[in-house]
Order: structure tokens, then sequence, then C-alpha cells
């Protein structure tokens, strides 16, 4: 997706997202990189973007690639928004029949009539051959 005469391209980003570069096989950082840090374009390389918390809003986070021409020259810059979404297993963890969000015993499991934890049936039959 780079345009024409691009040769290596640089990377910004909202703080609540966390960049990596394959290159030449090497995984580099890119979040901890400085802001004139340059990858080049060579086939096989990789930008990786992920974010490890959930947006407080829709579109609240940011990654723009700029692309440069042999000599430094800035040719143009692509961007996306980014919204994180929060995923939680919520259960009811201390066997009460009760499904609480914060649940300290969500973390562990006990057997027992005085148990807690979260009791999990997975149905592993075969829906279709």
């Amino acid at each position: 997706a780079a345009p024409a005469g691009a040769v290596s391209f640089g990377v910004k980003h909202t703080e609540g997202v966390s960049i990596e570069v394959v290159c030449q096989g090497q995984v580099e950082d890119g979040s901890s990189s400085s802001s004139g840090t340059r990858w080049p374009l060579d086939e096989g390389t990789v930008l990786r973007f992920s974010m490890s918390r959930a947006s407080t809003e829709v579109n609240d986070n940011k990654v723009t690639v700029s692309f440069y021409a042999e000599g430094g020259q800035h040719i143009n810059q692509a961007g996306v928004f980014l919204t994180g979404i929060g995923i939680s297993l919520d259960v009811d963890a201390d066997r009460d029949g009760v499904v609480e969000k914060n649940n300290p015993n969500k973390a562990s499991w006990t057997w027992g009539p005085e148990g807690h934890g979260a009791i999990l049936l997975v149905g592993c039959d075969k829906e279709s051959p």
C-alpha cells in the first residue's frame, strides 16, 4: 500500500498503542523508537500495532505511517484510527447465584461445597462431521 517511489517509512502513534516492526527477520520495538526512526520498505517488512487496554472513546487512538523517497523526501502518509474493546468473562465465582464483575475469587478455584471459582462446562461433541 506504499506510494510509488517510497523506500522507507516512519511511524507515529498515540500513547495507548504499541508498535512492533519486523524488518529482515528482526523484531524492533517501534513504541520506544524516536520519532525520527525510519525503516526500509523491504519485501517482508511487517508493521504490527496493538492496544493493551480498552479505549475511553471511539477512535481515541491513532497510528500514522509516513512514507519517504530516496534522500529522505516525505512523499505521503496514511493513518488509521483505533478503538480498543475490553472483553471480560464475568462468572459466579463464589457460587452464590450472583455474577459479580470484580469478585476476588475469579482468579482461583477450590473444589467442594465451600469452594469458589467458575465451573465451566464445555460441549466437546461434534455438531457436524
